[in-house]
């Protein structure tokens, strides 16, 4: 029950985020932006982790916990809101993220020998198609003969920067507390937002109210809430059937789209929710069942 209650709140909170980078990308820069973000929750998580008197990492596990934040909330986050910023649709931009599981479930068969049966690869194959239906929309109307191949490759490379990110949370990462570790990997995620805003960014931030609003549900809601959540989720699920969840992001923010900027959802899209839902539900029925796998 615990993990049901965690994977619908993780669901709901995630897909917030493509409706705050659409409120606060017009009023600040998208690096500063994630930089302020990311150095908020860090201090959050931090103070909280001092309350609770938790270890903190040393040595190399402080290193795999950088690492880990920096690909997951760094690489992920800054590179992906910068090759929307340059050209790269938003429903492409999702689309490609909805490859993300895909790469966890062939990565964790590569590297950790973890072997999925038939049915997880057929949801995971249903969930995808449904959440092309859903953005497909989108996609028409803003096209894709326009994108860049820097920017494409940026794209390619956020999901792969979030798998790997995805990845590394397992193993000995696993035993730390949620608290230390939310803190560590945001203040990686910092690092890489500070960096980019430095290298490649702008200093843009005219104070509108839904700026601050939108900062504070990032911090408390998508930072602190929904990272912690996941990294949770793939400690105590896997980290594939954690991912398949993402798939349940783009049709959910389409829904919210719908309902706060009145965007059009087509049959075709509602079809694709369908699709993309039922898919989630075969492939995590599966893995519950081959959680425990034997290696290759």
């Amino acid at each position: 029950m615990l993990a049901l209650a965690a994977s619908i709140l993780f669901v709901l909170i995630w897909s917030t985020g493509f409706i705050v980078a659409r409120a606060v990308v017009p009023h600040a820069a998208p690096e500063m932006f994630l930089a302020v973000r990311l150095t908020l929750t860090t201090g959050l998580l931090g103070v909280g982790a001092l309350y609770a008197r938790q270890a903190w990492p040393r040595g190399r596990q402080l290193r795999l916990h950088l690492a880990a934040g920096a690909m997951l909330h760094g690489v992920y986050l800054t590179v992906s809101w910068w090759a929307v910023q340059h050209g790269m649709p938003a429903g492409v931009m999702a689309l490609l993220g909805s490859l993300q599981p895909l790469m966890v479930a062939v990565a964790s068969f590569a590297l950790l020998g973890e072997r999925l049966g038939g049915r997880a690869w057929a949801g995971l194959a249903i969930a995808i198609v449904g959440v092309g239906c859903v953005l497909m929309p989108a996609i028409e109307r803003t096209g894709i003969g326009g994108i860049g191949i820097v920017t494409a490759l940026a794209g390619i490379a956020s999901i792969i920067g979030m798998t790997v990110g995805t990845m590394i949370q397992r193993g000995s990462l696993s035993g730390d507390a949620i608290l230390v570790s939310g803190a560590v990997q945001n203040a990686g995620g910092a690092m890489v937002a500070v960096l980019a805003t430095l290298l490649i960014g702008e200093i843009r931030w005219d104070g509108a109210p839904i700026l601050f609003v939108g900062l504070g549900w990032s911090v408390l809601g998508l930072s602190a809430g929904g990272l912690s959540l996941l990294v949770w989720l793939v400690r105590h699920q896997g980290a594939t059937r954690m991912s398949m969840l993402l798939l349940l992001v783009p049709p959910l923010a389409a829904i919210e789209a719908w309902l706060l900027f009145g965007e059009r959802l087509g049959p075709v899209q509602l079809i694709g929710f369908a699709l993309a839902l039922g898919g989630v539900l075969l492939g995590r029925a599966q893995g519950k069942r081959e959680e425990v796998v034997e290696p290759a």
